[in-house]
């Protein structure tokens, strides 16, 4: 697939400043979990960062929905795969805004795993169920699925692979971008499946 047809079919990529590579968004209204949560007070999704600044232009909101749209299209993994490879990039990031819809994308974001191979992916959730996905017999290798704990300062739970947390007691932050003009830099361990659990600051 050439690589305009892909980009028109999927919808686009992003390219988060912060991060080392490309990244992928969906509307954060459409979270299955996080739509419910960013109304919990003392939730990790109050005050949600995708939920105002740039996100909300329109255009970036419309982009959004094309992107969310363009899942259920059957050649969705060849595009992305295509694109991602394109990119020549060695890490991706799922969701920057949104999180995974139901077991049929996840399904799909293991294919695109599975087609992207020198390239390490992230996915953050706060999707429960995908849990039963996490191991060797469904998910390919180079994708790091971390469970996103809902509460602030809400311990790690212990029988996910991987999570990550959001604390305010600075001392127990691990994540560096803070200290960093709020860059990953040479960090890289939201995608290393080593590090068990990432501590972000509240901001």
């Amino acid at each position: 697939m050439k690589t305009s047809e892909a980009l028109k079919l999927v919808g686009g990529l992003a390219k988060p400043s912060k991060m080392p590579g490309w990244a992928y968004g969906i509307p954060a209204a459409e979270c299955k979990t996080g739509s419910k949560l960013v109304n919990v007070t003392g939730s990790t999704c109050e005050g949600c960062y995708a939920n105002k600044g740039c996100y909300i232009f329109p255009v970036v909101q419309a982009a959004q929905y094309r992107r969310l749209k363009s899942i259920s299209n059957p050649q969705w993994v060849r595009a992305m795969a295509s694109l991602i490879n394109s990119k020549k990039a060695k890490f991706f990031r799922w969701h920057d805004s949104g999180d995974v819809q139901d077991l049929q994308h996840l399904r799909k974001i293991f294919q695109v795993a599975r087609l992207t191979p020198g390239v390490k992916h992230w996915m953050p959730t706060r999707e429960a169920w995908t849990q039963k996905y996490d191991n060797k017999k469904y998910k390919p290798d180079n994708l790091t699925l971390r469970f996103s704990m809902p509460m602030v300062n809400q311990p790690a739970a212990g029988n996910w692979n991987n999570t990550s947390t959001v604390v305010t007691d600075p001392a127990k932050v691990t994540c560096p971008a803070s200290k960093q003009d709020n860059k990953c830099l040479d960090c890289r361990a939201c995608w290393d499946p080593s590090v068990k659990n990432v501590a972000y600051g509240k901001h």
